[in-house]
């Protein structure tokens, strides 16, 4: 069903990296679940005024929230659609990511409504009634919702979409709230326990909780998170896979929203090579990755000494003490200034993010004394940086 739907919606729907392709996988998921949550609503508003039920009529207005929420999603995948201008050259693609926020904070709202007057149910219980037509209508609305839950989590996975991925963390919710009310309908038919208020609770906290989960899910790409590990590793090795680059380092990606980035990252390339040559082969790189990865991306050179032998030395001794104290520890843009009495090791030291600064000054402490007792002329000037990569 999902394939035939995207099949015949979505032109060139393969091409899940273009913007105009994105744009009508968001319009078209948006409008089916508007479509898709009004027919829940109304029939489970129907059938929970049929027996009083407030936890039906809660389930029935959790469904209206979603549908209200696809309209949100649709406005916010239109917007996110326009091209850049003048006052916004990377785009509108956050534009997604504040929709998605927008879903959240209207889940809250709604669970905490419902929580209200699930409270007063509770505290001043009213008499229900017991119809097979409200099982029937709510075991149907499972299903549906179970459809659109897995429809969206694939379409939000293809695209890599945050406000399809958030509907349906929603959706499946959805599946556990109505199957709790479906279970106080059949409480109170089988053995005449009225446990609607109670269950109306369970399902206004189930709701909140999900709004919380996306607001959380949707807040990270807004605030910055780190690349993707596997995509980090990726570009990284297409990147040293050109002939004249020598190794690289400082990945950072920017998202400005999905298929949306730009990054930037030091390519090492030979000292002795014509700068003309290297620049030539960083533009290479540069235009490859925009057509293999869709990011745009900017390379800084750094030279770096291949031949000298005292260097190479030098730098490999480094390395062996540094991977003996701390294998997460990296160095770059390693440099010699090599005299008689004293030895200037010049570069760049890389710690994870998370190691504080006293950790950072001891395990300093540390390599300063296990390459002075290698060699006593050293002298370590280095440079402190926190890593960009993320542990796998």
């Amino acid at each position: 069903m999902t394939e035939f739907l995207v099949k015949t919606f979505v032109k060139n729907y393969k091409n899940t990296k273009d913007v105009q392709v994105r744009t009508s996988y968001g319009l078209m998921a948006s409008i089916i679940g508007i479509c898709c949550n009004i027919l829940l609503f109304s029939a489970k508003l129907f059938a929970g005024l049929l027996v009083n039920s407030i936890s039906v009529m809660a389930d029935a207005f959790n469904n209206l929230s979603d549908a209200a929420a696809s309209v949100i999603g649709f406005i916010g995948v239109k917007m996110a659609g326009k091209p850049a201008d003048e006052d916004h050259p990377f785009g509108h693609g956050r534009v997604e990511y504040i929709a998605a926020f927008i879903v959240a904070f209207l889940v809250i709202q709604v669970g905490f409504s419902l929580f209200k007057t699930s409270l007063g149910k509770v505290l001043h219980p009213e008499e229900m009634s017991f119809k097979m037509v409200t099982i029937l209508i709510l075991m149907l609305s499972v299903c549906v919702k179970l459809w659109l839950g897995f429809f969206n989590r694939k379409l939000g996975e293809r695209i890599q979409s945050s406000v399809m991925k958030a509907t349906a963390a929603d959706s499946l919710g959805d599946v556990i709230t109505t199957s709790a009310t479906i279970l106080s309908v059949a409480v109170y038919g089988i053995w005449g326990l009225n446990i609607d208020g109670i269950v109306g609770l369970i399902v206004s906290v189930a709701v909140m909780l999900a709004g919380v989960n996306i607001a959380k899910e949707t807040l990270t790409p807004l605030i910055g998170e780190p690349i993707d590990p596997k995509l980090y590793q990726e570009i990284t090795n297409f990147v040293e896979s050109f002939e004249g680059i020598k190794g690289s380092h400082d990945l950072i990606v920017h998202n400005y929203g999905p298929s949306r980035s730009m990054a930037s990252i030091h390519a090492e390339v030979p000292n002795d090579v014509n700068v003309e040559i290297s620049h030539e082969v960083v533009d290479r790189i540069e235009r490859e990755v925009l057509k293999k990865f869709g990011i745009f991306l900017v390379i800084h050179m750094d030279p770096v000494e291949t031949k000298n032998s005292r260097v190479m030395e030098f730098g490999s001794m480094l390395e062996n003490v540094i991977h003996g104290i701390d294998s997460r520890i990296s160095f770059h843009d390693f440099r010699l200034i090599d005299g008689e009495e004293r030895i200037n090791l010049i570069f760049d030291l890389v710690f994870p993010r998370e190691y504080d600064k006293k950790k950072r000054e001891r395990l300093k402490e540390e390599i300063i004394g296990k390459v002075t007792e290698t060699d006593k002329r050293c002298c370590l000037v280095m440079t402190e940086e926190s890593g960009y990569e993320v542990e796998k």
